[in-house]
């Protein structure tokens, strides 16, 4: 067992990713309007995209190459098709991502005090977007994976111990009512469904990140092998499922039938989100409360700034056939830029921005079902590593799922 936990890094690197605005956004709202009523939701969509995520680093480490090379053996239009679905949405994901970052360390550190520049007032919440995007550059240029691996098994620890504690706290004050009765919302919650769904337990095409990170600890520890990557995994994604779960309760025990509303601007959210632990916990846990917040959507920040690029690059170099041109910083650069003509243009608008980012995702998870159960199961991957009846049934399931949502939300729109 010691052996498998030193393996730990991939996988808890996807929940860095995946626990972020899925889990402190959408989840929290999730509790806050449905009380424990759309646990059904996040347990399926959690179930029936299991195979898809998972299909990542099984196929990295049994071929040895990322899924992205995987979806050019398919066919270049599969490679062409991703590389424009993954531009059409990274900027925003990326955004959605970074403004409830920059609310939380805007709103811990200075209480949204605005910072003056010379005698030029600037919101604190667009100084630090801009910090931290600079430090996340900072970090992927000099430390690459091996920090965002260390780093991870850290915050993941924090993160998890604080929400348990907050649950059981909350849970535990006097009046809370249990009540488990599951709903389908009516038609005015219709968007929110789909967009809590889509980012529940993340987006689909984190998978071909993961693919990625997967190759990555394979280079600094050769016994990372296809099993100790499906251990990796299993872990990593378990944890999203308890943390999903967990921020959904706090949702119900703190604010659902509260008669408060959970706010949609970046700057109240973060706030308020802090609320809701030291409401739970005591104001003895805010120092505590804070750190867990800020790592985790630090953790979310920086992995979708390291992964977006790493994609975009590979992808770049197999649709132009120039094998060793690297574009890693120029992406870099190019999400840097667009991130921050996004956010001085929407900053305002998180729910928006967020319910965005989530229903695209939705949406063109049924291209990332299809592409890499075709690729696990194709001649390119040895028969050992094909995944077994009782998968290939709950990935066909999968597809049926994600299309005949998909296909639903797009008549009622």
């Amino acid at each position: 067992m010691l052996n498998h936990l030193k393996k730990l890094g991939p996988g808890l690197i996807f929940a860095g990713a995946a626990i972020g605005v899925s889990h402190l956004v959408q989840s929290t709202r999730a509790g806050a309007d449905f009380g424990f009523g759309l646990v059904w939701a996040l347990l399926l969509v959690n179930l029936f995209k299991y195979p898809f995520f998972q299909f990542g680093p099984r196929y990295a480490l049994a071929t040895g190459e990322s899924l992205v090379e995987g979806y050019n053996k398919l066919g270049k239009w599969v490679l062409v098709s991703y590389f424009l679905l993954s531009f059409a949405t990274m900027f925003t994901i990326q955004t959605a991502v970074t403004i409830v970052m920059a609310s939380l360390a805007s709103f811990i550190i200075f209480d949204f005090q605005p910072i003056f520049i010379g005698s030029v007032a600037f919101s604190s919440i667009q100084i630090w977007t801009v910090i931290l995007l600079v430090i996340c550059i900072g970090i992927l240029i000099l430390g690459r994976y091996e920090l965002l691996d260390r780093l991870m098994k850290f915050i993941i620890v924090i993160l998890t111990i604080c929400t348990i504690i907050a649950v059981f706290s909350s849970a535990s004050k006097e009046g809370v009512q249990l009540n488990f009765e599951q709903v389908f919302p009516d038609s005015s919650k219709w968007a929110f469904l789909i967009a809590f769904m889509g980012w529940m337990p993340a987006p689909l095409d984190i998978s071909i990140w993961h693919s990625l990170w997967a190759l990555e600890k394979k280079k600094s520890n050769p016994n990372f092998k296809t099993k100790s990557a499906l251990f990796d995994f299993n872990i990593g994604y378990v944890t999203t499922i308890i943390l999903g779960l967990g921020f959904i309760a706090l949702g119900a025990f703190v604010l659902y039938n509260s008669g408060e509303k959970l706010e949609t601007t970046a700057a109240s959210f973060a706030s308020q989100l802090i609320n809701i632990y030291t409401t739970s916990l005591g104001d003895w846990a805010y120092v505590i409360i804070a750190i867990a917040a800020l790592t985790t959507m630090f953790s979310t920040t920086l992995t979708t700034f390291d992964a977006s690029p790493r994609v975009m690059s590979r992808t770049t170099r197999l649709v132009t056939n120039y094998k060793y041109i690297n574009t890693y910083s120029l992406w870099l650069t190019v999400l840097f830029v667009g991130t921050l003509i996004i956010f001085f243009f929407l900053s305002s608008e998180l729910g928006t921005l967020v319910k965005t980012a989530t229903i695209l995702s939705f949406l063109t998870a049924p291209f990332y079902a299809i592409a890499n159960y075709k690729l696990i199961t194709s001649k390119h991957v040895n028969t050992k590593w094909h995944p077994k009846k009782g998968l290939k049934i709950l990935s066909w399931l999968g597809i049926i799922f994600l299309i005949g949502f998909s296909a639903w939300y797009l008549t009622i729109l």
